[in-house]
């Protein structure tokens, strides 16, 4: 049924939990597995004022930074953990990206006929107010998509 499963995560405990549901189905199945972190653009709203250029420059580049490193050693444990159950897996980092379109683009790319994410299941002002990459996936997306809260 499913060959090979994108699972996004972005190492929160929530997003762990789709990690680990992913590979379970992933390890029954016999499907593999890319999982996928994305890095953000670099908030340049926080920042104003003469300096703006000087100071944000050391500061993108240590965010950009601080995101490849996060990313190595998240991937990585997915990786082993992928290899702990027998499934075949790659990591993939994007750096600055907004994580649905990040996520859509990939699955296509990839040919993953499975997309697995977490969701917090925020409703009504907190949604609105904090957004939903996950909801994004699942209004743009022709790819299944399982969303382990």
């Amino acid at each position: 049924m499913y060959t090979h499963l994108l699972i996004a995560t972005d190492g929160s405990e929530l997003a762990e939990k789709g990690v680990s549901h992913g590979l379970a189905l992933a390890s029954r199945i016999g499907a593999a597995v890319t999982f996928v972190n994305i890095t953000e653009p670099f908030p340049v709203f926080a920042w104003g004022g003469a300096m703006v250029g000087f100071i944000a420059g050391d500061e993108l580049a240590a965010y950009e930074e601080n995101g490849r490193q996060f990313a190595k050693e998240l991937l990585d444990r997915c990786k082993a953990s992928a290899d702990g159950l027998g499934v075949r897996s790659k990591g993939l980092h994007i750096e600055n990206r907004k994580p649905a379109e990040a996520i859509l683009e990939l699955s296509a790319s990839e040919a993953c006929d499975l997309i697995v994410m977490a969701s917090h299941g925020r409703r009504g002002l907190g949604r609105l107010l904090l957004g939903s990459q996950t909801a994004e996936v699942l209004s743009f997306t022709e790819t299944p998509v399982l969303v382990v809260r």
